[in-house]
């Protein structure tokens, strides 16, 4: 029995399975479009208005927000269909991609680093040939097109380094990991779906991330964000406590 057959679509709690495949696609990419925008403006936010620049802090506490979403969803290890093992490339490579990328920001203003993601697109059909499962190849056409995608990059980033106030070559190099790393992680998810079609994305995302949680725990305390971004937390918690009583104040 096909996947599909087999799993329903849900968007938010609400059934998609009896709407029509338009109706799913239309939903879906509309939802995916309006969160990675929703996303993007809090990310920048955070890092460029807050000053809060610890990547590997921010995706270890995003980490737990994927899990209560996920729990909420009604997903627990009873519903697995694959050994935690099958995961732990994956969680390397999907951590390590967060924390590069979020950590980004603090040296990319948002629209360069989002032209840089915007190019995972060769390394993926590149690393495609090599992961065991897929072995794919593409035509030469596409390939080309890839390239002058790349090649667009490289002249928006040289105009970008002249005009930006928040360009550091420090990001390039950290979002350049980030294209590595998601070279890896777009064909490894592929490769674990192609091997056993039962897998469903829920399952994918909390075993990658339970599995990943701990892994992020050596960068936070090796490069002291752990401390700093704990301490950050408490000082804007603070900071948010007396403008609430400021607040109050003038009301009455």
């Amino acid at each position: 029995m096909k996947q599909e057959e087999v799993q329903g679509r849900s968007l938010f709690g609400i059934s998609l399975t009896d709407r029509p495949k338009w109706h799913q696609f239309l939903l879906c990419s509309s939802g995916f479009f309006f969160g990675y925008l929703v996303n993007g403006i809090c990310e920048e936010y955070v890092y460029n208005r807050l000053q809060f620049s610890y990547g590997w802090y921010f995706t270890f506490v995003q980490g737990f927000v994927y899990l209560g979403l996920i729990y909420l969803q009604g997903f627990s290890t009873k519903h697995m269909v694959n050994p935690w093992k099958t995961y732990t490339k994956l969680s390397v490579v999907l951590m390590g991609s967060h924390g590069l990328t979020k950590g980004s920001l603090a040296f990319l203003n948002y629209p360069a680093q989002l032209m840089f993601k915007s190019t995972k697109v060769l390394p993926v059909m590149v690393m495609g040939a090599f992961i065991p499962g897929l072995r794919r190849k593409y035509p030469l056409h596409e390939y080309i097109s890839a390239f002058l995608l790349v090649v667009g990059l490289i002249f928006f980033t040289l105009a970008d380094a002249q005009t930006s106030p928040n360009f550091s070559f420090i990001g390039v190099l950290m979002i350049a990991g980030a294209l590595i790393m998601d070279a890896f992680l777009g064909n490894l998810q592929e490769a674990i779906f192609t091997m056993n079609p039962e897998t469903t994305q829920m399952e994918m995302l909390f075993c990658s991330t339970v599995v990943g949680l701990p892994m992020l725990i050596p960068p936070m305390i090796l490069t002291g964000e752990l401390f700093k971004a704990w301490k950050s937390c408490s000082e804007l918690s603070v900071e948010v406590r007396n403008f609430d009583c400021g607040v109050e104040l003038m009301l009455k």
